[in-house]
């Protein structure tokens, strides 16, 4: 039976994510939905230039007006949300009521928690809703389950993710390739890892530690918030360590954090001359515009590693994922590893392989079936184990 699909936010991952519909999921319909017009237009145009099919039809809808919301949806099997995080608990409610199974791109633990608190109305409404299918929190964590369902015992793992400039300039050396107000809130608030067995929090841009990429070199890895989602309360009991950190070109993490040790991410108003404002909006306001100057072609590198016991012999899971910008599509490394992620896991809620209600990310489906999803999709996915004999 085909399905059809709505995408809210079409912007970079919410086209990524439909072109990626459009070419595996044989939908009826994609109804790409933006509070502009022109930009799902655009949206909507692009993807059916490039599959050469009038499949995507653009709308023009208010995620944040319940009623035009409601009407988008009930056009819909399955909603992606791709607007900002903040309001994904809200879009919920919405596809709650008019029965329609969902996904969003997450990006802050404390919210998602909202959105699984919503469980019982959901099971109720017979709808599956999936949060956090993005990249990091997303494919990072189903890297995670495949190494978990790689051993018998799992003792620690470790998830790394980076998206990146391929020629980067200084003195950020970064490329922004989503909003600065999700940057922030990874730098900003605090980690959930598993430690020993026991979940605590991290202080964000700390920890720093070198890690080789070979197609990258040296680089540097740090604490950052989100990437873990739910999984370290998942794993609880099954793992005694889960964490996660995000790759920069190194000397970045420094940079970033004088800026939230001086206050600049400061979320209280302050008085300046006669106004109130808000530190963090203009550090936003400010940063993001002067950032975006900065165009270049993006790669990311993706890196799980995980030790424990396979038949009573320890043994090491490292995989590997390194992507760059698609010349031939025009997506960004982020958009296909972000969007295409994304549509994976809305394929396998929509054709019901994932149970009722609100679903921890890391349980709707196994890591080695995500990962022969992405190698479906061509990603160079390079996985290495390692047995010691006794």
């Amino acid at each position: 039976m085909q399905n059809s699909f709505g995408i809210l936010g079409s912007g970079m991952q919410g086209t990524a994510a439909a072109f990626d519909l459009a070419k595996f999921a044989e939908p009826a319909r994609i109804y790409v939905g933006d509070v502009d017009i022109k930009q799902a237009q655009k949206s909507a145009d692009r993807v059916n230039g490039l599959v050469g099919d009038l499949v995507c039809e653009p709308v023009e809808v208010n995620a944040l007006d319940p009623k035009a919301l409601a009407a988008f949806l009930n056009n819909t099997d399955i909603v992606l949300s791709c607007v900002p995080y903040w309001m994904h608990p809200r879009i919920a409610e919405v596809a709650i009521e008019t029965m329609t199974d969902m996904v969003d791109l997450g990006g802050n633990t404390d919210v998602t928690m909202r959105t699984l608190d919503l469980n019982d109305r959901a099971v109720a409404a017979d709808v599956t809703i999936v949060p956090d299918t993005g990249l990091a929190p997303g494919l990072v964590n189903n890297l995670g389950c495949y190494i978990f369902e790689s051993m018998d015992v799992c003792e620690s793992i470790k998830l790394y993710c980076g998206v990146l400039p391929q020629n980067p300039q200084p003195p950020f050396n970064y490329k922004l390739t989503f909003n600065v107000e999700g940057l922030v809130t990874e730098y900003d608030y605090e980690a959930v890892a598993l430690r020993e067995g026991q979940i605590i929090k991290v202080p964000t841009l700390t920890e720093v530690e070198e890690i080789w990429i070979d197609q990258l070199g040296t680089m540097e890895a740090f604490v950052t918030s989100g990437g873990t989602s739910t999984a370290p309360y998942t794993f609880q009991g099954k793992v005694q360590n889960y964490e996660y950190k995000t790759i920069r070109w190194p000397g970045h993490a420094a940079l970033m954090k004088i800026f939230k040790d001086f206050g600049f991410w400061n979320e209280s108003e302050i008085r300046v001359k006669d106004k109130m404002i808000v530190p963090k909006d203009v550090f936003n306001a400010v940063f993001e515009p002067e950032l975006a100057k900065f165009v270049d072609l993006d790669q990311c590198a993706v890196r799980g590693w995980g030790k424990g016991l396979r038949d009573d012999k320890p043994v090491t899971v490292q995989i590997d994922i390194f992507d760059r910008q698609c010349n031939e599509t025009g997506f960004t490394s982020m958009e296909r590893l972000t969007g295409f992620s994304m549509s994976i896991i809305a394929q396998e809620v929509v054709n019901g392989r994932v149970a009722k209600g609100c679903v921890r990310y890391e349980s709707a489906m196994s890591g080695r079936a995500f990962v022969r999803e992405l190698q479906r999709r061509d990603f160079d996915v390079r996985i290495k184990e390692t047995v010691e004999l006794q």
